[in-house]
């Protein structure tokens, strides 16, 4: 007598018992026959992509993904970055994922939150890199309430329910600048704290975490208190120039871009190469600056790795990652003369071709 034939793979009955279905709703679904709602779709072939059923799954997802990016209107080599890391990783997705990317411009809150609160189409996520103001911060929170997943890219934003922060710890970068700043210069004479726009709560956590680790580890030192200088290199270059005539100078902790007007300042001077400068991003300048001595330190928060972070969280919230993507802040990176990449930081061509 013949030894009964093993049951090769999962049968319908399997599948609906994992998916708690009827047979009958797993053979609509994976003979694509039939009405089923989009979430019975999804159970029935997770379940039985989890039995490993030797078969071709038809599709999850039916109509278009629209995901979108808004972004404060920058130039600086970190957005110029970002922008780039949009553009690639989009080339990697589906057709019916939809990426918009918006700019608006910085002190335009009004209009943000406008578009926040009313976009022209559909949306399935939203990604944002915008002001900490309560006009922007209302408008996340509405559109979180409303179940459109939020995820905050490079300045998280307080107090709204959002999915994810794609970001660094500011607070703990800025505690990282003051460290290596007050071993190096706390002791030598005054430094000079300048920062971008202090809506963005990016910075904000920096300088409070520069400004903290001196009072707690350095206090003897003599910090002026954050200069906002808006990325402008004319900007920064006058806050360094005025601080350099007031007498002597230590040390600078930029946390913002517009390094320029630093260098130049220095330069005039004569100081290059003696005052401890400290900043953010390992741009192509600041790479520059550090091979000729004239930086000491840059923080890399890797704006790459933070838009990979936050696609993947929406990605999954809509069901198109199988795998929940790793929670908490991004890490960050230091560079100094001794450990520079060989890569630059943007492409010699620029950004690809907006389409």
């Amino acid at each position: 007598m013949p030894a009964p034939r093993k049951k090769s793979s999962a049968r319908f009955i399997d599948i609906a018992a994992l998916a708690q279905v009827s047979p009958a709703t797993v053979n609509r679904v994976l003979n694509d026959r039939g009405s089923v709602s989009a979430a019975t779709r999804e159970k029935v072939v997770r379940a039985a992509q989890q039995l490993a059923v030797p078969r071709l799954m038809p599709e999850v997802h039916r109509g278009l993904t629209r995901i979108d990016v808004v972004l404060a209107r920058s130039q600086t080599p970190f957005f110029q970055r970002m922008d780039l890391a949009l553009q690639r990783f989009m080339q990697l997705l589906d057709r019916r994922i939809v990426v918009h990317r918006h700019s608006f411009a910085p002190g335009d809150d009004e209009r943000t939150a406008d578009f926040i609160r009313r976009p022209p189409h559909p949306r399935h996520g939203l990604l944002l890199a915008v002001h900490d103001t309560p006009l922007l911060r209302a408008a996340v929170q509405q559109v979180s309430q409303q179940g459109v997943p939020v995820v905050t890219l490079m300045s998280d934003i307080s107090d709204v329910s959002r999915l994810h922060y794609a970001g660094i710890d500011n607070l703990r970068a800025g505690s990282t600048a003051g460290h290596f700043m007050g071993r190096l210069a706390a002791k030598q004479g005054r430094l000079l704290l300048l920062t971008n726009d202090l809506r963005f709560r990016a910075h904000r956590d920096r300088t409070a975490g520069f400004l903290d680790v001196l009072q707690q580890k350095f206090a003897d030192a003599s910090c002026t208190p954050a200069i906002p200088c808006f990325d402008d290199p004319d900007q920064a270059f006058q806050a360094v120039d005025a601080a350099l005539r007031q007498g002597e100078l230590a040390g600078i902790y930029h946390s913002g871009a517009g390094s320029a007007g630093i260098a130049q300042a220095l330069q005039r001077h004569g100081r290059a190469g003696e005052v401890v400068w400290i900043g953010h991003e390992l741009s192509d300048e600041h790479r520059d600056w550090l091979k000729l001595g004239v930086m000491d330190l840059v923080i890399d928060q890797d704006p790459d790795g933070q838009v990979l972070s936050g696609m993947q969280h929406l990605l999954f919230e809509n069901k198109w990652l199988q795998q929940k993507p790793p929670a908490g802040p991004n890490e960050f990176r230091l560079f100094c003369a001794e450990n520079l990449p060989s890569q630059p930081y943007l492409p010699r061509g620029g950004l690809l071709p907006n389409k």
